[in-house]
């Protein structure tokens, strides 16, 4: 015969469950998260973004610092600039210049690089800024080739095609495919890149900057979610979801040849509630040259829009050097 006694215990052996203070408990633990969560949101420290124009920005939360497409050189090049402008002229076939002085000056250090594309207003500078800083390039395979051509070591080095979503020390980031702009008339396109079997010695031509493919950053921060844009084109679906806090947006003259491009930017990004405009300068020009032509063809137009498409997104125009502080 088992020992094993299948018989209910008597109702007055089971223990009492005193629901009123499990409920009491559980709302106090509730509203101790909730504290808790609030305060930390609240510690949350300010984002502080600095715009070097063309697509080049720096990005802070005081801990780590990220570069976006960082091209303060801003050489004459390729036409476009201006009778005022005594620097030298360069040919696309001329060897990539560096006005390293104010690239030392404007760029002491930094983390990470987030690199768009490899055109040389994108990626001119950024050999000798990430063999100064050590900083680490996260880029497509075509930039990272160059790179390599100007002696970046391998570890500093992390090639991507679109789709990754990457956590570095600080912050992550997820890669989002994308369109160059449409430029010459909607003529141009540009279908080269560089591999592993590529052979360039630097110091490259101007020329050898080429495109490489086009993307964009979807960096969170400090409790923050910025997406960066390095062109006047995008592909609605890779934005669709991601609802940024703070977009920086493509909006040179190039847009104007696309279909609805402020509207289905804005609707596509979830109506952003801070919206900054990038690329929208003449990267040509030295820092302090009016650049009043562009605010009416770029600037305006487009704040204009936003307000009758996003009414509640805050347009922040960025100034060239001038820190932007997000609290």
């Amino acid at each position: 015969m088992s020992d094993l006694c299948l018989d209910p215990p008597l109702a007055s052996e089971v223990p009492m469950i005193d629901f009123p203070r499990i409920r009491s408990r559980f709302f106090a633990v509730l509203l101790t998260i909730m504290a808790s969560a609030l305060a930390i949101a609240q510690e949350q420290p300010p984002l502080e973004m600095t715009y070097f124009g063309a697509a080049g920005w720096r990005i802070t939360d005081g801990e780590t610092i990220i570069l976006v497409d960082p091209w303060p050189s801003r050489v004459q090049y390729g036409g476009a600039g201006h009778p005022d402008d005594e620097r030298p002229i360069y040919r696309r076939t001329d060897q990539a210049p560096l006005d390293k002085d104010l690239v030392d000056k404007l760029i002491p250090e930094a983390d990470y690089i987030l690199m768009q594309h490899g055109h040389f207003d994108h990626l001119g500078d950024v050999p000798y800024i990430a063999k100064k800083t050590g900083a680490k390039v996260v880029g497509t395979e075509t930039v990272i080739m160059i790179l390599k051509a100007y002696g970046i070591p391998d570890e500093q080095l992390y090639p991507v095609k679109g789709g990754e979503d990457y956590l570095f020390d600080g912050f992550s980031v997820r890669v989002v495919p994308g369109l160059h702009s449409a430029l010459n008339q909607k003529h141009y396109i540009d279908n080269r890149t560089y591999d592993r079997s590529t052979h360039l010695q630097a110091p490259l031509r101007i020329e050898q900057f080429i495109e490489g493919g086009a993307l964009s950053f979807f960096v969170r921060l400090a409790g923050r979610s910025i997406l960066t844009m390095g062109s006047m084109n995008f592909i609605e679906r890779e934005f669709e979801g991601l609802k940024p806090d703070i977009l920086l947006a493509g909006i040179n003259g190039s847009r104007l040849g696309l279909y609805d491009y402020d509207r289905r930017l804005l609707e596509s990004t979830d109506f952003p509630p801070i919206v900054i405009p990038t690329h929208w300068d003449n990267f040509r020009l030295p820092y302090g040259f009016s650049q009043e032509a562009n605010v009416k063809r770029n600037l305006v137009p487009f704040v204009e829009t936003a307000k009758q498409v996003s009414p509640d997104s805050r347009v922040i125009l960025p100034v060239h050097l001038e820190p932007i502080v997000i609290p």
